[in-house]
């Protein structure tokens, strides 16, 4: 799992990592490109993707945990 943070500032991000114990990766990306290139326009949202890069399943909102679990094929 990696997060990308773009909102807000570095700071921000970084305490809200610490805040909140995240110990996935998580990248920094001040220009949004990230977002864009994903097609993801408000927060939350998720991807999975397969080894080849291909999206398996994409949400908004909390992680839909059913949905991952069958996109993975352990549902």
């Amino acid at each position: 799992m990696v997060g990308v943070g773009t909102q807000d500032s570095l700071g921000l991000a970084q305490s809200f990592v610490q805040s909140t114990g995240t110990t996935f990766t998580m990248l920094w990306d001040s220009t949004f490109e990230s977002w864009r290139q994903l097609g993801i326009s408000s927060q939350p949202a998720g991807m999975l993707l397969d080894n080849n890069g291909t999206i398996l399943t994409s949400w908004r909102g909390a992680i839909p945990e059913s949905r991952v679990l069958e996109a993975v094929g352990a549902a």
